[in-house]
């Protein structure tokens, strides 16, 4: 390796911290699968040459799958040079930060294309394999986490971004996962992310909020649609103390109706029926009618039997966060009323069950 190169090469926090345009240099398919949030992808190769060099290597070394990814990029060099020199524009004061999987090849051989176009670049040490093991280590450090839990309806993630707004330190899980954690959640959402990509989202919400004293999290399954939340991270979930919020019935129905009434009968009824052994025979039928006669409310009656169940099910034994009430009275729900979300999280802060980031001195 050039040693100009090698004293180019950051490790990952340090490159992460940098400024300039990130730039993955791997095929299509790598990138879809995962990628650093908020990276260009520039392949150097499709995925069918990645293939056909690797190939290569694997029979013939690697002299001659160098060879064949050089007449391969060779007609392309000048479009790469194109688009290295475009995204340098974005950034003119802060060098490209380049990585491929592993910090080989492929972005040494991008690296040199730069340095030949006068364009400061740097390449992460490790690649890409490198940042997915550094946020794998993220998950299992131990983090001040706190939840906020309610029953379905309970409008727990529009009080999340809520307090966010305020400089509560938040990571809101269905944002990131696209997906609101229950057999309807996907309805009226972008497609998910992959497992791994969602962990890479995860963890550039969570590496900003490594001073917080508390970080507020929906309290959710281990898995918010397709998208599994890391095991570190859920262990400790599983243990963090839990601020339960409270809503009238109707008042959930009502917030049920605004996030799927406009869905249509054909997913909701498909979603019904996904948790029909759960339901019951009766009330799956009930539900189904009630979707056939655009009855959102009625529908969403006979489905929150099931979702109520579950959720008080899951909190027995749980760590909890006392609502004020008389000395010694067991932790009870935070009772919202009809209050509107930004309401609601007045109402928080000022009773101080939670802290805004600025202000928390200690853990709650």
């Amino acid at each position: 390796m050039p040693q100009a190169l090698q004293q180019m090469r950051l490790e990952i926090e340090t490159f992460l911290s940098g400024q300039g345009a990130v730039v993955d240099v791997r095929s299509p398919g790598e990138f879809r699968q995962g990628h650093i949030p908020g990276a260009h992808n520039l392949p150097l190769f499709d995925d069918g040459q990645r293939a056909q060099v690797g190939t290569t290597y694997k029979h013939k070394g690697r002299q001659a799958a160098v060879l064949e990814g050089l007449a391969l990029v060779g007609p392309r060099l000048e479009s790469l040079g194109q688009e290295l020199v475009r995204l340098a524009e974005r950034t003119p004061a802060a060098p490209l930060r380049l990585h491929c999987w592993r910090g080989g090849m492929r972005s040494e051989s991008v690296a040199w294309l730069a340095q030949g176009l006068d364009l400061p670049v740097v390449v992460l040490q490790g690649g890409y394999k490198a940042y997915r093991s550094w946020a794998q280590a993220l998950f299992g450090r131990p983090w001040p986490l706190r939840l906020l839990g309610g029953r379905t309806g309970s409008g727990k993630t529009e009080l999340l971004l809520e307090l966010r707004a305020r400089g509560v330190a938040v990571i809101d899980l269905e944002g990131l996962a696209n997906h609101r954690g229950s057999s309807f959640g996907g309805l009226g959402q972008a497609e998910q992310p992959s497992s791994e990509h969602f962990e890479n989202l995860l963890a550039t919400a969570l590496w900003p909020l490594r001073q917080a004293q508390t970080i507020w999290l929906e309290d959710e399954s281990a898995q918010v649609g397709r998208c599994r939340i890391p095991a570190g991270l859920w262990s400790q979930m599983k243990q963090a103390p839990l601020l339960a919020v409270q809503r009238p019935l109707e008042a959930r129905l009502d917030h049920l109706v605004t996030l799927y009434g406009n869905q249509g009968q054909a997913g909701l009824a498909e979603a019904t029926q996904r948790i029909a052994r759960r339901l019951g025979p009766q009330r799956t039928a009930l539900a189904l009618e009630a979707i056939a006669q655009e009855n959102w409310h009625g529908a969403c009656r006979q489905i929150l039997d099931y979702y109520d169940r579950c959720y008080d099910h899951g909190l027995q034994g749980r760590p909890a966060l006392a609502a004020p009430g008389p000395a010694g009275e067991q932790p009870r729900p935070w009772d919202m009323g009809l209050a509107p979300a930004p309401e609601a999280a007045e109402q928080l802060l000022a009773a101080g069950l939670i802290r805004p980031i600025s202000l928390s001195l200690g853990p709650d």
